[in-house]
């Protein structure tokens, strides 16, 4: 039984994580912007009393992360894994007409929020057993695969989430707390879209699985859902 914190969890990827980690028996902190409105978060929770708490949490707000942090320290005296799972994707991006707000926006969403939380909860992290950070990144943040023009806000926010993972992994490592991203493939959510080929149970079944083998050597490593390494 593991201890995990999991953002982003109304939908998706997010929720899946939620899924697949409560059916094999973990105790689930997940966090959303509005749990009011999470109805299968509430479902799940209903069904595995006691080891599901929701907790609101908007990345974009220092206070919101704060006091989610506080929140979570009341529930567990210690935190083996947290998935920065939550993100933002602006559709249809051109360029000559990208906004500031989009730019800000995601960089708060994907990079800052990330960063943010992990500080805050590394006090519980380093209590966990075993413990391990997971950032969602994507193959469209690979510098060296960056072949044409798209989705800029949201690959240069994570392209510098990349960057991020690599400067908490310098500084929690000292901590043996092992901080990696991960691309969770071209999935069929409603920010992948119907034609992607992956499926989110496949996807979040073998993220799992790269984070239960993770080990110190893995910190600050950029692999996809099946654990291959992908070039920065």
């Amino acid at each position: 039984m593991q201890r995990v914190l999991v953002t982003g969890t109304n939908r998706g990827l997010g929720l899946e994580f939620v899924r697949q980690l409560l059916a094999r028996g973990d105790r689930v902190i997940a966090t959303c912007r509005h749990p009011g409105k999470a109805l299968a978060l509430t479902e799940l929770a209903a069904a595995h009393p006691g080891h599901l708490h929701v907790l609101p949490l908007d990345l974009a707000s220092e206070r919101s992360i704060a006091e989610a942090a506080r929140e979570a320290a009341a529930l567990t005296n210690a935190l083996d894994m947290l998935i920065n799972n939550a993100g933002m994707l602006v559709s249809g991006e051109r360029f000559g007409a990208i906004a500031h707000k989009s730019l800000t926006d995601s960089f708060a969403a994907n990079v800052a929020g990330p960063v943010l939380l992990t500080q805050a909860l590394a006090p519980l992290l380093e209590k966990g057993k075993h413990p391990r950070v997971l950032n969602l990144s994507t193959r469209l943040a690979s510098i060296a695969g960056t072949t044409s023009f798209g989705t800029p806000s949201y690959s240069m926010s994570k392209a510098a989430l990349n960057m991020a993972t690599r400067q908490l992994a310098t500084a929690l490592t000292p901590h043996e707390i092992i901080v990696f991203c991960a691309s969770p493939g071209w999935v069929k959510t409603d920010m992948g879209g119907a034609n992607a080929p992956v499926t989110p149970h496949d996807s979040v079944a073998g993220l799992i699985k790269v984070l239960d083998a993770a080990t110190q050597a893995d910190a600050g490593c950029f692999v996809d859902y099946k654990g291959v390494e992908i070039a920065w």
